[in-house]
C-alpha cells in the first residue's frame, strides 16, 4: 500500500479559508452505498433516524500560537511560537526560527505571561512557563491566537473571527492544538433539532494535537507511525454507545477524532470506558468494530486521513466520491464542506 495511492490534484481554489455562514450552510455529500447526493448539513434532520447515536468530541482548542520577544542578554529577537502540548513540567511547543533558540533564553510574549527555553531538539522545545493553571489559562487567552491549520495560515492571519469560527459550540474540554473540524458544522439550532428528532448524542474527548498536519514520509503506509493524542470515553459514555448498538440503531461518529477514539476504546470488540494517548492508525484492511458511518470533512491528499476514509468506504469508492466533489466545486479542509459516510451494510 503506497502513499501515492492516495494521491490526488485539488484545485486551489476548493481550499477554504473561511467557513459557511451559518454553520449548518455547509453543503454535504452524502455516500451510501453507490449513491451520492448533494445535500447541506441542516439536513441532517431528515437524513438521521430515531435511535441514531451521534459521537461528539467535546475538546477545546486553546489559543496555542504565540508571538514573543526572545532575550539573549541585551540581545532581542522576535519569535513565533505554537504549543504542541502539555509536557511533565510546561509544554512541548514548535517555534520559527527554531536553530536560533538556545537553552535558558526567556521569551516574554504579553506583560503577564513569559517563559524558559528548558530543552530544545531538533524539532521543537520544552518552554516552562512563568504560571500555571487557571492563572496561564487566562494569560494565554489574551496572549495567544487561534492555531489555523499552516494551508490556512499560508494564505491569511488568525483574527477575532476564527475565535468563534475554528471551535465547535459544544467545546468543553481545554487541551487541543487544532479543531475538530467536522464538528464546526453543528449550531445550536441544528443539534436541538437533532434531539427532537430522536437523534441521540454522546460525548467524548480528545486533544487533537498538531501531529494532524504533519505528513506521511514513508512510500510503505503501513509502517507510518502515528502521533499520540489524549482522550478520555467515560462510563457513561460507553454505556450509551453499547445500549444504541444492542438496539440496532447507528454510531455515527462526528469527525476522524471521534471516530478514532471509540475505535480505539472498542479494540476488544466492546466498547468499553478508556483513557489513555491513542495512536491508533486506520487504513484499509482496518476491522472497524464500532462506527457504522462517519460524517467528516475533505480531507488532504496523502494524508492519514484519506486513509481513514478509504477503510471505512473502499479505496475505490472514496476515489469516486473525491471526484465528484471536486467536479462540483465543494469546499476542502478545516473550513470546508463535509460528507457523511455510510458504507454499504453486509
Amino acid at each position: 500500500m503506497k502513499l501515492s495511492d492516495f494521491d490526488f490534484d485539488l484545485p486551489e481554489r476548493l481550499i477554504a479559508t473561511r467557513p459557511a455562514r451559518p454553520r449548518s450552510a455547509s453543503r454535504l455529500l452524502v455516500a451510501e452505498g453507490d449513491s451520492i447526493r448533494d445535500l447541506h448539513v441542516f439536513d441532517l434532520v431528515d437524513l438521521l433516524q430515531p435511535g441514531d447515536r451521534l459521537v461528539l468530541n467535546n475538546t477545546k482548542v486553546i489559543p496555542a500560537r504565540l508571538t514573543g520577544t526572545r532575550t539573549r542578554g541585551e540581545a532581542r529577537a522576535k519569535i513565533e511560537v505554537t504549543l504542541l502540548e502539555p509536557a511533565t513540567e510546561g509544554w512541548r511547543a514548535m517555534a520559527k526560527p527554531l536553530r536560533r533558540v538556545n537553552l535558558g533564553e526567556a521569551i516574554q510574549f504579553s506583560e503577564h505571561l513569559s517563559a524558559v527555553v528548558a530543552e530544545k531538539s531538533a524539532t521543537d522545545l520544552r518552554l516552562v512557563f512563568n504560571l500555571e493553571g487557571d492563572a496561564f489559562d487566562e494569560a494565554l487567552a489574551t496572549a495567544g491566537a487561534m492555531p489555523l491549520p499552516p494551508y490556512i495560515a499560508a494564505k491569511r492571519a488568525p483574527d477575532e473571527q476564527d475565535v468563534n469560527d475554528y471551535q465547535t459550540v459544544f467545546a468543553r474540554n481545554s487541551g487541543a492544538v487544532a479543531a475538530p473540524t467536522a464538528s464546526l458544522h453543528f449550531d445550536e439550532d441544528l443539534l436541538r433539532a437533532l434531539v427532537a428528532k430522536g437523534v441521540c448524542l454522546t460525548e467524548v474527548t480528545l486533544h487533537v494535537g498538531a501531529g494532524t498536519f504533519l505528513p506521511v514520509k514513508v512510500e510503505d503506509v503501513t509502517t507510518h507511525r502515528m502521533h499520540a493524542e489524549w482522550g478520555f470515553v467515560s462510563q457513561e459514555a460507553a454505556d450509551e454507545i453499547a445500549a444504541t448498538k444492542q438496539l440496532g440503531g447507528r454510531i455515527i461518529p462526528i469527525g476522524t477524532t471521534a471516530l478514532r477514539l471509540i475505535e480505539t476504546a472498542g479494540r476488544s470488540g466492546q466498547i468499553e470506558p478508556w483513557e489513555g494517548p491513542t495512536d491508533i492508525f486506520i487504513y484499509p484492511g482496518f476491522d472497524f468494530k464500532v462506527a457504522d458511518a462517519l460524517m467528516t470533512n475533505f480531507h488532504l491528499p496523502k494524508s492519514t486521513l484519506m486513509m481513514l476514509v478509504s477503510a471505512l468506504m473502499g479505496k475505490d469508492r472514496i476515489d469516486r466520491i473525491y471526484q465528484h466533489a471536486i467536479s462540483n466545486d465543494y469546499r476542502f479542509f478545516s473550513y470546508g464542506d463535509a460528507s457523511l459516510l455510510i458504507p454499504a451494510r453486509d
